[in-house]
């Protein structure tokens, strides 16, 4: 069932949100060649609760972790680990604040030192792929139309868009009805309603879109090695337009 977010609601939201933009904005400098996936996770449960804050994906169906930490192939939920991370690493860090009991969820790219021409690029596209499904999020369209409007845009720059993970109503609980896949076709799917709250998170590949699954059960990652990269904000449809819940300074 799709759960429509009062307007106090959307406001909870919001502030989980700005509690987890600001995380993310904190990794930009803390995260450099040497550190490791660790760190990172160790890192962001001292912000959360410096904020009064917890990781709610956390225990969630048997996650042990606050943060997904994903390295160069692995699309998503990544294990952190003692490992270091090493100049050129395409480092994806995914995770859910939980504020008094009001959600928001956002991963960020990062690249470890200076990104190759390569690898910026597809950085930048997978950004961008971001910010388009975002636009498509107008009150009255439908969720094909967010998908259509970034694999449109991916596989025009040549890239590939991830098909088996897929973004999702938020609030509540983590995962709710709809799902909203990154693909597909305009005009298709539920209507978008004023209070609605999703997340749009396109995983975009250098290779084929398909995955396999490491042995843990969680970590997915490209069948060929090719790299991955993702962008996610959690936002809220408005009679004003898609309003972003963990936007952070800058965007």
């Amino acid at each position: 069932m799709i759960t429509l977010k009062s307007p106090r609601e959307i406001e909870a939201m919001d502030k989980a949100g700005d509690v987890l933009a600001e995380i993310h904005e904190q990794l930009r400098d803390f995260i450099k060649p040497g550190i490791t996936g660790m760190d990172i996770e160790n890192y962001v449960e001292e912000l959360m609760e410096k904020h009064g804050a917890t990781a709610e994906q956390k225990g969630f169906e048997g996650y042990k972790y606050a943060t997904c930490v994903s390295v160069n192939d692995e699309i998503c939920h990544g294990f952190p680990r003692k490992e270091k991370l090493k100049q050129g690493d395409l480092i994806k860090v995914d995770m859910v604040v939980n504020l008094n009991g009001a959600l928001a969820d956002s991963c960020w790219s990062y690249s470890v030192g200076e990104p190759t021409p390569e690898l910026k690029k597809l950085m930048d596209v997978t950004k961008e792929a971001l910010y388009r499904g975002i636009e498509a999020a107008q009150l009255g369209n439908r969720i094909g139309d967010i998908g259509h409007a970034i694999q449109e845009y991916v596989e025009a720059e040549g890239f590939s868009i991830v098909r088996e993970f897929i973004g999702h109503g938020i609030g509540p609980t983590l995962h709710e009805a709809p799902s909203v896949p990154h693909y597909g076709q305009a005009g298709k799917g539920s209507r978008l309603k004023e209070g609605l709250v999703i997340t749009i998170e396109p995983m975009v590949n250098t290779g084929t879109w398909r995955s396999k699954m490491d042995d843990n059960g969680w970590t997915a990652r490209t069948q060929d090695g090719g790299l991955s990269c993702q962008y996610e904000h959690t936002i809220a449809i408005t009679k004003d337009g898609p309003r972003i819940l963990t936007k952070q300074k800058g965007e």
